[in-house]
């Protein structure tokens, strides 16, 4: 029974782990990746990838396809 518990905790943590990894890819786009120069003012914004931008061209041109307004926590 310990056996099965296990396989089944570890199957679980697995899957929760290929979705974040499945998630983080589609928050890239990496054919809008460029080297575009962007305006210096800071109005920080949350890329899905969990990193906090200046603003929100900073995160345009690294092909981050979702964003909020605000740093990231």
């Amino acid at each position: 029974m310990k056996k099965l518990n296990f396989i089944i905790c570890s199957l679980f943590i697995i899957q929760i782990s290929s979705c974040e990894d499945k998630n983080k890819k589609d928050c890239i786009d990496e054919s809008k990746i460029s080297n575009s120069p962007c305006i210096e003012i800071y109005d920080p914004v949350c890329g899905c990838d969990e990193q906090t931008y200046s603003n929100y061209c900073y995160a345009e041109i690294a092909g981050v396809n979702d964003w909020s307004s605000g740093e990231c926590k």
